[in-house]
């Protein structure tokens, strides 16, 4: 098939147009570059058509968008902080280029769009795990604006009968994924304890956080575009809780070094507890999770190192 993935440079992106090539796809990659890597597609360069551009820009989506199967749209601004902190940017990226993406798939008769959603629509969870039906209640910008995206991308198929899934990610990690301030917690962690830096923890580090390898996160996301069944909205994490705390000790062992914890006040937008109720997507979808929380560390710690210093951790 031929598949679109915007935001193909980034961290999910590029995981994702390296699982559809070994899947023989076509892959075509649209991604501005302003949070994405071009190294990130250095491996596969030859193999993609790259086209450096803003989803938000329609008359190059028509051209890009047209003979396209699939569209896996991970474009977006990410990050809970990074909205409060700019919430129009975040709202125009992440509303208003889902609804320029939604209207070129439907002109241009694309089968189905896949669209990255997060755990942030959800808010605090009233009871855990956290499935689809439960009530969304987002505590900042960006899961507001996911929430909007989604809600439009359901409302395209209701309407126009354009197909579409939404997946609502947890906490991802993996390879390719770059130190970010506001990102997610690994990589800042990972890059304080390779600089022998101490460790801020938001609150008392009891909270938890359901963490997903993105090497199973993109293979269910390219299963959520090729299955005809697929629609609706699926829950995509490991199914398991994992405090922060628990996090830094395993990350201490993992990289064989003791770090230094600095507990500062909580953040606003930030929830105690998350857990993905993943029962859709394995019954649907055939997900499966295949890295414990310790071998994808291990996994991560390996490519930071030979991203780092061109060799691999032992």
């Amino acid at each position: 098939m031929h598949v679109l993935v915007t935001g193909g440079a980034g961290f999910i992106g590029a995981n994702l147009v390296r699982e559809a090539l070994e899947q023989g796809h076509e892959v075509c990659v649209i991604d501005n570059l302003s949070s994405g890597y071009i190294e990130n597609l250095q491996e596969v360069q030859h193999d993609v058509r790259f086209v450096e551009g803003d989803i938000r820009n329609a008359d190059l989506l028509a051209q890009i968008v047209c003979g396209m199967d699939i569209i896996y749209h991970m474009a977006a601004s990410v990050g809970n902080q990074r909205s409060i902190d700019n919430p129009y940017g975040d709202a125009d990226i992440n509303l208003m280029g889902t609804i320029r993406i939604l209207e070129a798939a439907r002109m241009a008769g694309v089968k189905k769009v896949v669209l990255a959603s997060s755990a942030g629509i959800l808010g605090e969870p009233a009871e855990l795990p956290v499935t689809e039906t439960h009530a969304k209640n987002p505590d900042s910008p960006y899961g507001v604006s996911k929430m909007a995206a989604e809600a439009m991308a359901l409302v395209y198929e209701q309407i126009y009968e354009l197909p579409t899934v939404a997946l609502r990610y947890f906490n991802a990690y993996g390879p390719l994924q770059r130190y970010d301030a506001y990102g997610n917690v690994i990589p800042i962690f990972a890059r304080r304890i390779l600089r022998h830096e101490p460790l801020n923890i938001f609150g008392d580090g009891e909270q938890t956080r359901d963490f997903i390898h993105v090497a199973d996160l993109v293979k269910v996301t390219l299963k959520a575009g090729t299955l005809d069944h697929a629609r609706g909205i699926y829950h995509i994490g490991s199914g398991q809780a994992v405090s922060i705390n628990t996090l830094v000790q395993l990350m201490e062992q993992i990289f064989y070094q003791e770090v230094r914890v600095r507990y500062l006040p909580p953040r606003p937008g930030d929830v105690r507890h998350s857990l993905a109720g993943i029962s859709r997507a394995v019954t649907d979808l055939g997900y499966q999770v295949s890295y414990s929380l310790e071998e994808g560390l291990k996994d991560y710690r390996d490519w930071l190192l030979e991203e780092a210093f061109g060799a691999c951790g032992s």
